[in-house]
């Protein structure tokens, strides 16, 4: 609460649920939602009066080669592997990463995408700007998870990080402890602009 205003931020949020155990008037409920990948930080920040904003630039930071076809070059920067768990489960035949065109490769030079989780601590600085820096362009970045997203709750100590947000230009948030491979799947299409976004302004549904 701010100066008697709810403030939701989805981007700290590890789905402890203690929110909505102990809002008084049961505003908060949970729910089984899980497509949280959005283009901008902002659009995880629920406010009473949030400015409406317009014009998104992703479009015109992904070349039309790379609908169809993507690789990712993925980072562990500090997680506890719970994200990484969920990014195996990509290449099971269930999900299938494969058939929509989406490729790992451990080569940061054949990257389309850099994917990043964990609160980026400070060691794994250096080893994700040289990633950045060998990566081609257009080159793009997922947060994927909420440490990556905003260091939650690591946030503030000694070993931990506070995400991506001052290192690298993120063109897509993907909150989520951890987000589980449809989630996943759904922030990659939401980055080649083949899936609408469902958050606007802290407020699931849209699109």
């Amino acid at each position: 609460m701010n100066a008697g205003k709810a403030e939701v931020d989805y981007g700290r949020c590890i789905v402890c649920q203690r929110c909505v155990e102990d809002c008084p008037e049961g505003a908060m409920t949970s729910s089984y939602d899980w497509a949280f990948g959005v283009r901008r930080r902002e659009d995880l920040l629920w406010k009473e009066a949030l400015d409406s904003r317009v014009g998104q630039d992703l479009g015109k930071r992904v070349a039309r080669s790379l609908r169809r076809s993507l690789h990712i070059r993925h980072v562990d920067a500090g997680s506890c592997n719970g994200c990484e768990s969920e990014i195996g489960a990509l290449d099971n035949p269930f999900y299938n990463l494969h058939r929509l065109g989406i490729f790992f490769t451990p080569s940061p030079r054949f990257a389309d995408l850099l994917m990043v989780t964990g609160p980026v601590t400070a060691p794994m600085h250096g080893p994700l700007l040289a990633t950045w820096e060998a990566m081609p362009e257009p080159r793009m970045v997922l947060a994927t998870g909420t440490c990556a997203v905003s260091g939650a709750p690591m946030d503030g100590g000694y070993a931990g990080g506070s995400g991506l947000n001052a290192l690298l230009p993120v063109d897509v948030w993907l909150p989520g402890c951890p987000p589980n491979p449809a989630a996943l799947i759904h922030a990659l299409l939401l980055l080649l602009e083949r899936m609408p976004q469902r958050v606007q302004g802290g407020r699931y549904g849209a699109g």
